[in-house]
């Protein structure tokens, strides 16, 4: 998909200039999630009028992220285009919690973002992002134990470690600790991934990680049901067109399996 870098400049004309940050930041949010181009142009002119602003801080990291997931595809143009947007959107992250340390979204936004980073990376970035997603995920859910998206973060932060290889392993150690990487688990996985959809049961892409999840731990059967309930659930994110494909195709792998727990 081509998207072009112009999104990161504030896009400030006419009207846009007349309206108050409230304005802006409520415009964002009524071009809705499948909208992320739009909600951020909106976020980026409420920050041209306060930089500060925790809420357009925090959306606009968000719209920016589901902007740059769309950029798929590993030719250097495409990295280097879709790791530059992930970049401003740290920044933005990073400046809501600045912003207001107390309030939950903030600490997600940065935590989805350096997750959404280090899915593109190789394996020793994702170690050193590690650390300050589990973090940063951790405090957003201390804060609001209802996050559904914290959850998902922990939840796939979970999974993430626990795939890595022995090497990656023992390279994530020496970088922060034993007692940092053994925080990793299945169980916690799941958990965290249950919660995102026992609060969020609507959402897709919980559903598929949890699927997917389930699916490394041999639970088959609790897989497929994740799956099979994702076709009646409504469209809401950008890529959930494509996480209904992957589901369809997780669904035709593992319709045989037989539960190993």
């Amino acid at each position: 998909m081509r998207l072009s870098l112009v999104l990161v400049a504030p896009l400030i004309c006419g009207s846009l200039t007349a309206q108050s940050v409230a304005q802006h930041v409520a415009a964002g949010d009524s071009a809705g999630l499948m909208h992320p181009d739009v909600q951020l142009r909106h976020y980026q002119a409420a920050l041209a009028i306060d930089s500060l602003s925790y809420q357009a801080n925090w959306k606009a990291a968000r719209a920016i992220a589901d902007v740059a997931k769309q950029i798929q595809g590993n030719a250097d143009s495409l990295k280097l285009r879709r790791d530059s947007l992930y970049a401003v959107g740290r920044t933005y992250a990073e400046r809501a919690v600045r912003a207001d340390s107390g309030a939950a979204d903030g600490h997600y936004a940065v935590a989805m973002v350096l997750g959404r980073l280090s899915r593109t990376k190789g394996s020793k970035e994702r170690v050193r992002y590690a650390k300050i997603i589990y973090d940063e995920a951790t405090r957003a859910v201390q804060i609001n134990p209802n996050h559904n998206f914290a959850h998902h973060v922990l939840g796939a932060w979970n999974a993430e470690v626990e795939r890595l290889s022995g090497f990656q392993r023992f390279f994530a150690k020496a970088l922060f600790g034993g007692g940092f990487m053994s925080k990793a688990n299945w169980d916690d996985a799941v958990a965290h991934l249950e919660r995102a959809v026992a609060i969020r049961p609507d959402w897709i892409y919980h559903r598929l990680e949890l699927a997917q999840i389930y699916t490394d731990v041999g639970a088959y059967t609790k897989a497929r049901a994740q799956l099979m309930a994702i076709p009646a659930l409504p469209t809401q994110d950008v890529l959930d067109p494509q996480y209904r494909r992957e589901a369809a195709d997780l669904l035709e792998k593992i319709k045989n399996e037989k539960d190993q727990t």
